[in-house]
C-alpha cells in the first residue's frame, strides 16, 4: 500500500477544522484526502491527553521522518542484483518496483542513483545504462521577492510568549493543491480563537493585506501584535500593521 504523506498545511487544516466540530468526511474533502486517512491522522498524531493539536502532530510526524531517514544496510548479494539490472537498462524505479513485488528488502530509487553516482565517481560507466545519464535539465528559478523591513520575532515583546493577554495575533496561510486556492487563517494566541477567510486571487500579497485588516478591523483596540512566517504574502506586513495600528513580527527563516 502507498504511503500518504501529509503537508504542513494539511495538518493545520486538519487541526482547525477538528476543534470546529467538522467531521472526518468534511475534514477528508477539505485537503483532498481519504476519510480513512484522516481517521489515521487523528488516532497516530494524537497528543498525550488524546487530543489533536496542529503543533504537536507536526512535531510528532518529523520526528518519526527523522527515524526513518536512518541509511539501512545493503546487503551485497542485493547490490549486485541491482548493478546486474542497471546493466540491463532497468531504470532505477524500474528495479524499485521489481523488489518490492518480489518482496525483497526495500531499496528506493533514490538509493540506486546513489549507487550509480558512487560508481561513475569512481570511473565506472554505469551512469551510461540511464535513460538520461545522469543528465537533468536545470529548473528555471522564478524571480525572487524580498521582504522590505521585517521585524524579527526576537524584538516581540515578551509578554506575547506567556498568552496572558488578548490580542496577540498569528497568521498563516493554506494552499490548494497545486498551488491552487489558498485560505489565510489568524489565529488568537491566549484563547486560540481562529478566523479564516478564503483568498480570492490566492497569495496576493496586495489582496492579502485587504482581507487580514478586514477581518481584524472589528478587533481593532485589541491587535497588540501578529507574528507570521516569511511567506512572499506577507509582503504587505507594513499596510497591515498602519490600518490596524500594530506591529508585524516575521519568525526566523524556515521556521513555522
Amino acid at each position: 500500500m502507498k504511503k500518504v504523506h501529509l503537508t504542513r498545511e494539511q495538518r493545520y487544516t486538519i487541526s482547525a477544522m477538528h476543534k470546529q466540530g467538522c467531521t472526518q468526511k468534511q475534514i477528508a474533502e477539505a485537503i483532498n484526502k481519504d476519510k480513512s486517512v484522516v481517521s489515521r491522522e487523528l488516532k497516530r498524531n494524537a497528543n498525550s491527553k488524546g487530543k489533536y493539536a496542529f503543533t504537536s502532530a507536526q512535531e510528532m510526524a518529523q520526528m518519526r521522518k527523522e527515524r526513518m531517514r536512518k541509511p539501512r544496510k545493503l546487503h551485497p548479494w542485493l547490490k549486485k542484483e541491482i548493478i546486474c539490472l542497471i546493466k540491463q537498462d532497468w531504470s532505477p524505479q524500474q528495479i524499485e518496483g521489481r523488489l518490492m513485488l518480489e518482496n525483497k528488502p526495500f531499496v528506493c530509487h533514490e538509493t540506486i542513483y546513489k549507487i550509480i553516482r558512487k560508481d561513475k565517481a569512481e570511473g565506472g560507466i554505469l551512469y551510461r545504462h540511464t535513460r538520461h545519464q545522469l543528465k537533468h535539465r536545470k529548473r528555471p528559478v522564478g524571480k525572487k521577492i524580498s521582504i522590505k523591513n521585517r521585524i524579527s520575532i526576537d524584538q516581540r515583546p515578551k509578554i506575547v510568549d506567556t498568552k496572558q493577554r488578548f490580542g496577540d495575533w498569528e497568521i498563516d496561510t493554506i494552499v490548494g493543491e497545486n498551488n491552487i486556492g489558498a485560505i489565510v487563517t489568524i489565529v488568537e494566541r491566549k484563547t486560540a480563537f481562529m478566523m479564516m477567510h478564503k483568498l480570492k486571487y490566492g497569495r496576493n500579497a496586495k489582496e492579502l493585506s485587504k482581507t487580514v485588516t478586514r477581518m481584524l478591523m472589528a478587533y481593532i483596540n485589541h491587535v497588540h501584535t501578529i507574528t507570521g512566517d516569511n511567506g512572499t504574502e506577507f509582503a504587505d506586513h507594513q499596510n497591515i500593521s498602519k490600518i490596524l495600528k500594530t506591529q508585524f513580527f516575521f519568525t526566523h527563516p524556515y521556521s513555522s
